[in-house]
Parts: structure tokens; sequence; C-alpha cells
């Protein structure tokens, strides 16, 4: 039988692997920029790191980790009387599989809070796995990107966050629409029409206006429960539009009763301002229909739309302030990222966006004319490979046909080849493989060649 890999996961060819070294090494770059700092954290946490920090969906998506042995020892008959599965996991299992970045992130900081300097600017670029129904888009193993800053309260945090996502986005080549909104605004909002419990609804039927149209919103949001009045006070929210700052000034106006509404338009006005300098090369927006993770953010909020391809969010993250306290270590406040390698990755293909370097990673093939030639042909190499330039050698005297389809399955820039005559003269034949032009060259010119073209 042939073999296969589980559903929900993926092989990646050269090719892929070199795009997603691509995506991930320029993420890497601008977070290093910033100062921030690279940790890895296992593949597998202690299950109680896990368990009750997702929910009782995100138990269920939790990779369990057999015990070794006889892992059933310590279970008796009794014991799987009534139980559900899940709630046997714990008894046949101590390990799992991480499900984000995050939770090993606060696990990480607990545990090492003594070595840490505050504030800690820490990034994360690593696999994690769900035990998800697969389809288009989703899969249980792929990476999360983050970058998060813990300790630290300041506003500027969140400036720099933004201007990371706008020079990532910008060396990548992708127009994107930053969404910036507020936790506590949404709050202000649910305080000033008295329905504190509707506020997902609320933003989800808004989210609808351009589709569905403002009656329409406004049936959506009687169905769920709101009262006439209610209705009412919202439709200067649901109408907002205009500038940044007027959108500001209609949201001060509507949450005049609210401090923690009004609080929350400080936080955004201040972002805002300290970046409408800071040469951004992408739209920056306010977006009262953001509401992400409600229940875990806690002040700015963001996410990242691609402009010219139909994809759902590609970056991500908000302000949060409690990451350590389901360890013991409460009121550490942080705010972070998360690019979505995966998606970034779709939208690149789709925009024809990758840089010929990416992919193209041999600069030179040698053609094997035969044991003497091959032989010259590696002290060359040798000398090359010291000046940083991949080079191959082509290991069989086969035919040419056959070495000159190697040389364009690798997307070979260029060609030598080395014959009785070359060696002679101590120069080398060298084809340009999109051209088509030949010279001849000292190894000192072939050098100069494969560095600068």
């Amino acid at each position: 039988m042939k073999p296969g890999i589980p559903k929900g996961t993926r092989d990646f060819s050269p090719v892929e692997m070199a795009r997603r070294n691509y995506i991930f090494d320029t993420i890497r770059e601008v977070y290093r920029l910033y100062g921030f700092r690279q940790i890895e954290t296992p593949a597998m946490e202690n299950l109680s790191t896990l368990m009750g920090k997702y929910g009782e969906e995100g138990d269920k998506l939790l990779f369990k980790i057999l015990n070794s042995g006889d892992f059933r020892s310590a279970v008796t008959p009794e014991d799987y009387a009534g139980r559900t599965a899940l709630q046997l996991a714990p008894r046949f299992c101590e390990k799992g599989l991480r499900y984000d970045l995050t939770v090993p992130f606060a696990r990480y900081v607990v545990q090492h809070r003594e070595e840490l300097q505050m504030p800690f600017k820490r990034y994360q670029i690593q696999p994690v796995w769900r035990a998800d129904r697969p389809q288009k888009g989703r899969y249980r193993e792929f990476y999360q990107c983050d970058a998060d800053v813990v300790g630290s309260d300041s506003l500027l945090n969140e400036v720099e966050l933004l201007q990371i996502v706008d020079e990532v986005f910008t060396r990548f080549g992708i127009r994107i629409c930053t969404k910036i909104n507020n936790r506590k605004i949404l709050t202000g909002i649910a305080e000033i029409i008295g329905a504190a419990d509707k506020i997902v609804d609320i933003t989800v039927a808004i989210d609808k206006l351009d589709k569905i149209g403002l009656d329409n919103v406004n049936a959506e949001l009687r169905s769920v429960g709101l009262s006439e009045e209610a209705v009412e006070r919202l439709q200067p929210i649901i109408s907002l539009n205009g500038t940044n700052g007027e959108k500001l000034a209609v949201m001060r106006s509507v949450l005049a009763a609210s401090e923690t509404g009004l609080k929350g338009c400080d936080e955004v006005e201040f972002v805002l301002d300290a970046l409408r300098d800071a040469g951004l090369n992408n739209a920056l927006e306010l977006d009262l229909t953001l509401a992400r993770g409600l229940n875990y953010y806690t002040g700015c909020i963001f996410e990242v739309k691609a402009l010219d391809v139909q994809i759902g969010s590609i970056t991500g993250g908000g302000r949060y302030d409690n990451l350590t306290g389901i360890f013991g270590l409460p009121g550490l406040s942080g705010v972070g990222i998360s690019f979505g390698a995966d998606r970034i990755y779709d939208v690149l293909g789709q925009l024809d966006l990758y840089p010929d370097d990416a992919t193209a990673d041999l600069r030179l093939l040698f053609i094997n004319f035969g044991p003497k030639e091959a032989a010259w042909c590696l002290g060359l190499a040798r000398r090359l490979r010291r000046e940083g330039i991949s080079v191959e050698v082509y290991p069989d005297a086969v035919k040419m046909k056959k070495q000159m389809n190697y040389a364009n399955a690798r997307r070979a820039a260029y060609v030598a080849l080395v014959g009785e005559n070359e060696m002679a003269e101590g120069r080398i034949s060298v084809k340009n493989m999109e051209t088509g032009g030949q010279q001849s060259l000292s190894p000192e010119e072939l050098t100069v060649l494969l560095k600068n073209a």
C-alpha cells in the first residue's frame, strides 16, 4: 500500500520550503530590527499546562500523548464507568502537543520570571497542532509567527507592533489595510445601550452593513433581543464613517457617559496620532465592528486584511492584561501580534509576489565531463563556496542533455563547462541559463559575476 500522511498535515517540496523560509526570514528580520528576541518552547507540554486554557471546545482539540508503558494500570474499571474520553484523558496522558504559542509563552514567563528583564520582547516561530476537522485552509499542523511585549503598559508597544506589520507587508509587496479597535470602546457601547451580553451579536450584525443594508442590520439587532431604544442608540455607530478623527469624535459623543468607553477612545487616538507621521505605507483604519477575542483582549485590538485578494485576516493581535494569571502570576500586561504564515503564503502566490531568488537557490552548476574535469571543478567549487556562492558539481559524467535538464529543474542561474582546453587555459566557459549567452572567464571574473549578477 502506498504510504501517506495524516489528514490535515502537509509535505513541503524544496520550492515550497524556499518560499516558506522567505516568509519566515522576512518576519524574523523585522522582529529583530525592533529588538525582539527569539525563544522556542517544546512541541509537547504537560497536559496540566494546556487543559482548561482554551475552553471546553479547545480541550477537545488538544492532541494528547499516551503515557509510556502500561498507561491503563492506574485506571480501575470503576474509573471507566460514566466518564467521557475527555474526563479520562488526564489519567492516560500526562503530555499534549501545544495548541498555540501563547499559553506556552505564559508558562515560560512564569517559569523563568527571575531571569527575564522587563519589559520582555519575544518572538516565536514554531508549529502548533489542533485535533480539528481538516478542511480547505484549516490544518491540524500549522505555523504561528508571534511577537509579544510583556511587563509594560505603554501604548508605544502597540505603535511599534503596527509599524512591524506595515514593514513586513511592505517588504512582501502586499497592499493591506490594518483595522484597529479597542475592547474598552466595545464595553462602553454595551454599557450605554444596556446590553453587555450582546456585544458579539451587535458587532456581527453591524459588520454586515455593506452586504445587507441598514434596515436588515436593524432587523437582525432586534432578532437577537435588543430593545427599540438600544437599536436607536446604536444608529450613530452603525452609520459611522469618515476619517479616523471624525469617527473618534462621534464615538466620544456617543460614549460621553461611559468612562471605560472614553478611555478606549483615548488609547486608540494615542496610537493613531503616534503613527500619523511614522511614514506608514499602508492604510490604518478605525473599525468599530472589529471584536476579536473578547474574553481575552482588554485594550487595543487589530486585524490585517489583504486588499487585492479575497481571504480572511492575515495578521491579528491586541492588548491583554493577564497573560500569566492562569499560572498564578496575575497582573502582567502584554500586547502581541501573530502573522498567519499559511495565508500569507497563499496571498504571495496568488499575486505572484515571490522574488526570483526566493526559489532559485543554485547559482552555478558545473557540468561533469569526466574524472579529471570533475576534480578540477571541485577545487573551484570550494573556492566559490567560501565566497558564499551556492555551487554544485554534477556527480556523474552522463549525457550533456541530462545534466542540462537537471540545471533547468534546479533553476540554476549559470552552467559552467570545463573541458581539457579550459583546464589548460585556466578559464571557465559560463552559460547564462536565462539569456543563453556564453562567455569565457577566469576564476576571479567568475566569482565577481556570480556575486554581483
